[in-house]
Order: structure tokens, then C-alpha cells, then sequence
């Protein structure tokens, strides 16, 4: 009986998950109320406040739910076992496999697209704009780490430091992936991010 009730409640919380998203696309983030989460999701606002103490902590489950797995796959992609062979082309790779994650997930889409178009980081989400800056910061280290690996190979020149070359690209593929999500159509951004992410990495190599 007790883990019927904790698979319930995980089942009960994903839809809220899942309704978050949904509506912050239809009203967006500063338009929704609790209320309409709940609403969405056939529970009671009480429901809603038993998973999530306000809607920054559910806006903020809603990301990590996409985010984290995006981490786990760059630790792997940027700092894995065999980074020493190609780390330019491991910074590649994590640039392209974000872009695929992006055409190939739904949920993915829809999540950046409200973390990107949909809210305003004002007031009670002040403070998911520091742990979205936050988590830039680590992974703009991940990337400099890269670089620097492939200055080392002598993959890239050295007019540039290592971190001036990763904040550079991080600048690069955040500006990429706002225009990939407002280009609906496709046909200046999705249809040639990996285009753009080849002309990125050309521009480094040595």
C-alpha cells in the first residue's frame, strides 16, 4: 500500500509537471496561476502545493527535468574517457547533440521554449535566473576545459585562452538556441544550426 500511494504521488506529480508546461506555453509564466495548473492537471490546488511550494519551485522541476539529463550527457560528451583524442570535436558534438535533442524531444522543445519566450526572471523567479546563470558558469568551465585539451593537441591556436574561447561559444550556441526556438518556420535557424555550428568550430581550428 505504501508504495501504491508513493507511485501515485509520483504519477500525480509529473502530471502537474507536464501541465506546468503546457500552460506556461498557452498563457505564459506571469499569466498562470496554481490554479490553473491544477485545473489542467484534474487535481486540487491543494495537490499542486502538497508537490510544489510556489510556481517558481514547479517552473524549476519542470527544467531540471530536462536539464539534468542534458548535464549527464555533456559530462560525458565534453569530459569523457576518450576527451584527450578529439576535444574539438567533442565540443562540436555537444553543440549538435543539443540541437538534435531539441528536434527529436518534444518536451525538450517545449521547455526551452518557455524558459526562453514564455517568462519573465522578475520577483519570485529572480532566483531561478541566478541557478540558470549558475549553471552556465559550469558549463562554460566544462567547455574551457575542452579547449584547452585541444590547445594542448595543438587543435587550435593560442591567441585566445582557453576561457575566452569557451565563453565565446557558449555566447555563440545560447544566441543560436533563442533564434532556433523563435524560428518556427525553420528557415534561417533550425534548418541551418548545424551549418552554423560547423562555421563555429571552422573558425577555430588552427
Amino acid at each position: 500500500m505504501v508504495r501504491k500511494t508513493k507511485e501515485d504521488a509520483a504519477i500525480t506529480r509529473q502530471r502537474i509537471i507536464n501541465s506546468a508546461r503546457e500552460v506556461f506555453l498557452q498563457k505564459g509564466v506571469s499569466r498562470t496561476s496554481l490554479e490553473h495548473i491544477a485545473s489542467d492537471a484534474g487535481v486540487t490546488r491543494g495537490a499542486v502545493y502538497w508537490h510544489f511550494a510556489n510556481k517558481a519551485e514547479l517552473f524549476h522541476a519542470m527544467r531540471e527535468e530536462v536539464y539534468l539529463p542534458l548535464i549527464d550527457r555533456m559530462d560525458d560528451t565534453l569530459l569523457g574517457s576518450d576527451g584527450n583524442q578529439d576535444p574539438l570535436g567533442r565540443i562540436r558534438k555537444h553543440l549538435e547533440d543539443t540541437i538534435q535533442m531539441l528536434n527529436e524531444d518534444q518536451t525538450a522543445r517545449e521547455t526551452y521554449e518557455v524558459m526562453m519566450t514564455k517568462c519573465e526572471y522578475v520577483d519570485e523567479f529572480a532566483d531561478v535566473l541566478k541557478s540558470i546563470l549558475s549553471n552556465c558558469s559550469g558549463l562554460i568551465h566544462k567547455i574551457e576545459q575542452a579547449y584547452a585539451k585541444a590547445q594542448e593537441l595543438g587543435q587550435v591556436g593560442t591567441q585566445l585562452t582557453a576561457a575566452e574561447l569557451a565563453l565565446d561559444t557558449h555566447l555563440f550556441f545560447s544566441g543560436l538556441l533563442h533564434m532556433w526556438v523563435k524560428d518556427t518556420e525553420g528557415s534561417l535557424f533550425r534548418d541551418n544550426a548545424f551549418q552554423l555550428i560547423d562555421t563555429h568550430i571552422k573558425l577555430r581550428k588552427k
